[in-house]
């Protein structure tokens, strides 16, 4: 990868980590909305990890995977259970969020946590 590229994604995974609404900017002018980084994590995971539930909803309305996993098989979903973000949650499951993918699971996540956020998801498909 030249180094201005590397250099572009870089910032794109920063301005996801802190929730800044210029993503959606570098999104609507090309950037691949399911860039991931090293460890996997997409743009919508990091968004969602980090608490910024607005950030989450952008990326979804533009297509994000929010299903997709990290390397580890986390999928956002899970992320924001076990981090407790309760609207980012929300955001997700708005956004077509499965609570049984990834491993752990979110709804998993949520009961070896004892989280709240478990009254959220819906019940598990026949």
């Amino acid at each position: 990868m030249p180094p201005e590229v590397a250099e572009l994604a870089g910032r794109l995974f920063d301005l996801a980590r802190r929730g800044s609404s210029w993503l959606l900017d570098y999104v609507d002018a090309g950037a691949p909305i399911d860039l991931a980084n090293g460890s996997g994590d997409t743009l919508v995971m990091l968004a969602a990890y980090h608490g910024h539930d607005g950030l989450v909803r952008g990326l979804l309305a533009r297509g994000a995977d929010p299903d997709r996993p990290n390397l580890r098989g986390q999928t956002p979903l899970a992320g924001a259970v076990f981090k407790g973000e309760r609207a980012v949650a929300e955001a997700l499951l708005a956004g077509g969020a499965d609570p049984d993918a990834g491993v752990p699971t979110a709804r998993e996540a949520a009961a070896m946590f004892g989280s709240e956020l478990a009254a959220l998801l819906p019940p598990r498909a026949p």
